[in-house]
């Protein structure tokens, strides 16, 4: 992996390739190529580091039809040998992500076939492979599907030859690609908007889907090799939403875009006077009636929105849930109750761990599936019965804001809507819930308002090197979304525990050099988790404390105090959630690290 883009057009594509793959930086990568078709020859520019650096390279570079690729490593290092598109034999080019798991045994074939390898890549098997049916006088179609029989793992590919100067393929499984349409012109990319400057008519390719595209049109082939038919949509996307504007980064830029986010995503529920199920499908109402627990399939970010919404399903809507780290849920062996709803939470909705999850908890015997998303056309949605969209908009930062905290306000809908169907929930209650979702968007930019006191705060952080986070109850799972966004950016070493586990073997780490950052909600815990920060007060502990109003904290020497506007009950963990947010926000910026494109780390993680 990470991004794709491909276009076949009566210009010059080179611009479209570099800007599709600019607007795909925030994937996250190493490398970046591309090829693009000039009289009969591939001419293919490779570089290490930004498209910034491939664009200066391309400045002579120009062909009506291309193929370009930024690359996050997976099979050998980060380096210009190794990046994408891969070649074979001077006439075929492809660029892919995924993973091909066979490809030990390919390469041994072709090895024996007399294919020399150049890279220590998994997809350099698949450039020769369709090689390999192409010089047997198969059309390019042809020879493309045949190899793709051969497969074994995920992929997204473009594919071009020297030859064939007007025809773009691309396939997909496992990995999300999309066609784009414009008028005698067509593209392909793996994000939307990589292609907002050149069309919004969008073709999401289904799972298996292979394309064919010229200047004249495009034919699409299912996994069976039959033609197919795929609908047409026009984004609603504008280039507003990916751009940066006023704002620093696009990471600070979506922590302030959450109460919109937040708005947007509560509008179809908060105009009503009730809840009711049909907000996550048609059916939903009959599959809840017949539910007796939840299972939540997600990884990272999105796993702790689940362990946020345990809390809340078990006591509010009393049905017990469970919440498993997708990439570990299959490669147990569990009993399967047919009664379960399993909920998978994905911001991009082709995440590869949380999509394997599903098919194996739905092969194992599950049927009620839902799906919290923030991609309406994603694989995940097209996997699950029921689904409920979240409307955060395009989030470009590789750490996850403004997805989380509208997933944590999905899953409380859920919770709702569920506690409701149970007989659990009165009329006088109901109503109070929606009156704190409506009031939660201005609660959200009530919160923003401690951006310059938390940029202040960040400066004691400059010479950290680890970092302690402790929460109780159901803001446990917020101080572990803390430490990981403070690690993802910062590269601050940094965990999290529930506060009263600090004597059982934490306490042991703190001392002066290791500051602990405290959520301090003004709810039932509050007396337990002042007695678990004297403990850290004991040993030269330096306290970092967000706290409710009402809470009685103070600060003083070793005690940093950040005072919230108000304490918002069952939805407190949201608005605790952005403090913390932008806290790693001004400690990476103190560190000097690219906030937006953390090494090592990719957007989408289309791989197991």
């Amino acid at each position: 992996m990470c991004g794709i883009v491909g276009a076949v057009a009566p210009r010059n594509v080179v611009p479209i390739l570099l800007e599709g793959l600019q607007r795909l930086e925030y994937r996250g990568y190493d490398s970046a190529g591309l090829v693009v078709v000039n009289n009969s020859r591939l001419e293919r520019v490779r570089s290490i580091g930004r498209v910034a650096e491939l664009t200066a390279r391309s400045a002579k570079t120009s062909g009506h039809l291309g193929i370009a690729h930024t690359r996050w490593a997976t099979h050998g290092a980060p380096s210009e040998r190794n990046a994408h598109p891969h070649i074979s034999s001077d006439l075929i080019a492809v660029a892919h992500n995924g993973i091909i798991e066979n490809y030990e045994e390919l390469r041994a074939q072709l090895t024996a076939q007399g294919y020399v390898f150049t890279s220590d890549t998994d997809t350099e098997v698949i450039a020769h492979l369709i090689h390999s049916h192409y010089a047997r006088g198969n059309s390019l179609l042809a020879a493309t599907q045949a190899a793709l029989a051969e497969l074994v793992g995920a992929y997204a590919i473009g594919v071009v030859a020297a030859d064939n100067p007007d025809q773009l393929i691309g396939a997909r499984k496992g990995s999300p690609l999309l066609l784009g349409v414009g008028g005698g012109e067509h593209f392909i990319a793996s994000d939307v908007s990589a292609l907002l400057q050149v069309t919004k008519n969008m073709v999401y390719l289904e799972e298996g889907d292979v394309v064919e595209a010229s200047l004249h049109g495009y034919r699409i082939f299912d996994a069976k090799g039959q033609a197919a038919q795929r609908p047409v949509h026009v984004s609603e996307l504008t280039n507003d939403s990916v751009e940066l504007g006023e704002y620093r980064h696009y990471m600070q830029k979506e922590i302030h875009e959450q109460p919109q986010a937040l708005a947007d995503t509560l509008e179809a529920v908060c105009n009503s006077q009730s809840l009711v199920p049909g907000i996550f499908g048609a059916a939903a109402a009959a599959a809840f009636a017949q539910v007796d627990s939840i299972l939540i399939l997600a990884c990272g970010t999105s796993h702790h929105a689940g362990l946020v919404a345990r809390y809340w399903l078990e006591e509010i809507a009393g049905i017990p849930c469970n919440v498993e780290i997708a990439s570990e849920y299959r490669y147990r062996v569990s009993v399967a109750n047919p009664k379960t709803l399993v909920v998978t939470i994905s911001q991009s909705g082709e995440t590869a761990d949380t999509m394997a999850a599903l098919s194996h908890a739905k092969e194992i015997g599950h049927e009620h599936t839902l799906s919290i998303c923030n991609v309406p056309e994603s694989a995940l949605v097209r996997l699950s019965k029921l689904r409920m969209l979240t409307r955060a908009g395009p989030e470009i930062g590789v750490a996850s804001t403004k997805a989380f905290t509208t997933q944590l306000a999905a899953l409380f809908l859920l919770t709702i809507v569920l506690a409701k169907q149970r007989g659990r929930l009165s009329k006088e209650a109901e109503q109070q819930h929606l009156h704190d979702l409506r009031h939660l968007p201005s609660a959200a930019q009530a919160v923003l308002k401690l951006e310059p006191e938390i940029a202040k705060l960040a400066e004691h952080f400059a010479d950290k090197q680890h970092a302690l986070f402790l929460g109780r109850g159901l803001h446990y799972p917020i101080a572990l979304e803390g430490a990981l966004k403070l690690k993802e950016i910062s590269y601050i070493h940094a965990e999290a525990y529930p506060a009263g586990e600090l004597k059982h073997g934490p306490l042991a780490l703190v001392d002066s050099d290791m500051p602990v950052i405290a959520i301090a909600p003004n709810d039932a815990l509050l007396e337990k988790l002042k007695s678990n920060l004297q403990e850290v007060r004991a040993r030269g502990g330096e306290l970092y404390v967000f706290a409710d109003a009402g809470t009685r904290f103070h600060s003083s020497d070793g005690v940093h105090l950040m005072q919230m506007p108000e304490h918002a009950g069952y939805l407190s963990p949201i608005l605790h959630t952005i403090p913390l947010q932008l806290l790693a926000y001004y400690v990476a910026l103190q560190k000097g690290t690219d906030v937006d494109k953390p090494r090592n780390l990719a957007k989408s993680v289309t791989v197991e």
